[in-house]
């Protein structure tokens, strides 16, 4: 059976997600009662009702109206645990790593979607939700951000329904994109999103996926922090 980079991409993300949800579905009793690092702070429980509720207010199309979310440090400088071409702050409990593949990997394809390449994740699971926001970056040109987005979603053949608006992100001149992707794996449709900005090093591509569209409901006030607060690195 012949399988297109983008379907394979999608199924390995989605598989991720899905082994996340079913990890954190097991911890749920617990978690609630638990602590970090063995302290004696609870763990907060999260709600999606509020961001639920903004995201209808603002469309479907773009996550501007949303409430972000409460800052837990900063992404992207010297000594973070991603170095980018842009910074931008970190929602509470979000955790971020480094992607960093070997050319000959086997999973090397599957990092790359249009003109960009995964270089950061970040785990929304420590804040109680699933999914994650990815970072891509691409290479310099002159391609502006809607060209960029519009490539990075074209090179998902699950995707459809894209809708793009002109948006800032911080200071910047940025492109945002929401858009729905249908799930073999979970065997329905749900919402995603992402922004570009193109910076001296190239472009970046900030996406939040999710299990499903609650979580990415959920999760849009972590996109719209990092979207507010990105600043040139």
């Amino acid at each position: 059976m012949t399988m297109t980079r983008g379907t394979g991409r999608g199924r390995v993300l989605a598989a991720v997600t899905a082994a996340a949800a079913m990890t954190l579905a097991g911890c749920s009793s617990s978690a609630g009662k638990g602590t970090e690092d063995g302290g004696s702070a609870p763990v907060p429980a999260v709600s999606s009702s509020a961001a639920a509720k903004a995201a209808e207010k603002a469309g479907t199309d773009t996550a501007e109206g949303v409430e972000a979310a409460a800052k837990g440090g900063r992404l992207g400088g010297a000594g973070s645990a991603c170095e980018l071409p842009v910074t931008f702050d970190l929602a509470a409990r979000w955790k971020p790593k480094a992607i960093e593949l070997e050319p000959d990997s086997v999973l090397a394809d599957l990092a790359e979607q249009g003109t960009v390449k995964m270089v950061c994740e970040i785990d929304a699971k420590p804040a109680g939700n699933i999914g994650f926001l990815r970072v891509w970056q691409g290479e310099a040109s002159e391609d502006g951000p809607q060209a960029v987005l519009k490539a990075f979603v074209a090179d998902d053949p699950n995707a459809s329904e894209a809708a793009y608006t002109q948006v800032k992100a911080g200071a910047l001149a940025a492109a945002e994109v929401g858009y729905t992707v249908h799930s073999d794996l979970m065997d329905e449709s749900k919402k995603e999103r992402a922004f570009a900005v193109t910076t001296p090093d190239g472009p970046v591509v900030v996406h939040l996926g999710g299990m499903d569209t609650d979580e990415h409901t959920a999760m849009l006030p972590a996109f719209e922090l990092a979207k507010r607060s990105l600043k040139l690195g």
